[in-house]
């Protein structure tokens, strides 16, 4: 069992099924650009437009190590376990260290959408942190509109809570968002995750 120290998660590394899901790196920098590039990407989530190499090197080498380093939460590149390559990313945001609480979100690749990833890797994240972390709950938004996100919550076995009205931002401005939610009280059966601790 993995352990944190100061409210911050270490490094840690995810394998379950077909998917790896480790931190970004250097050699990520490409793919993420085009990921994040995407028009449906960039459609519900308010990424930097335009989305250039020098934006997506500062997340793959900078922010998103920032972010775990800070006690946020933890970001992970999903990537095939096979060939390596980076299918998209998902990570935890708003983590609340006393109340056991953290948010998931994800985006998926266009190269890599329709074949259950985001379901996947958040089955994953979930069977990690409610497992072996011992979180209380983990949340998950998505705009209404967002109805392939939305799809995502509910095949990954989260629950619909309620709408949040005017509670996200996109490009085109606030938008009501869905709150969804999952406790280990829901019996909902997660999938085993081998999960690696990266030491320095």
């Amino acid at each position: 069992m993995g352990t944190w120290t100061e409210d911050v998660f270490a490094e840690t590394e995810l394998v379950s099924g077909n998917l790896r899901l480790r931190a970004f790196d250097a050699g990520d920098v490409e793919d993420v650009r085009l990921g994040c590039s995407d028009e449906e990407t960039q459609r519900w989530l308010p990424l930097p437009r335009p989305y250039d190499a020098e934006v997506a090197r500062s997340w793959c080498t900078d922010l998103s190590h920032h972010l775990r380093t800070s006690g946020e939460g933890i970001q992970w590149a999903i990537t095939d376990r096979e060939s390596g390559r980076l299918l998209g990313a998902t990570g935890l945001n708003r983590t609340d260290w006393r109340g056991l609480v953290s948010e998931v979100g994800y985006w998926v690749a266009p190269w890599a959408r329709r074949r259950g990833v985001a379901v996947a890797a958040t089955r994953a994240v979930a069977g990690w942190l409610l497992g072996e972390r011992g979180f209380e709950r983990l949340e998950l938004r998505a705009a209404t509109g967002n109805h392939a996100s939305r799809a995502v919550a509910e095949r990954a076995g989260f629950v619909r809570e309620g709408v949040l009205r005017n509670a996200g931002h996109v490009h085109e401005g606030r938008v009501d968002t869905v709150l969804y939610s999952l406790i280990p009280s829901d019996g909902v059966v997660l999938p085993k995750v081998e999960a690696r601790t990266i030491t320095d």
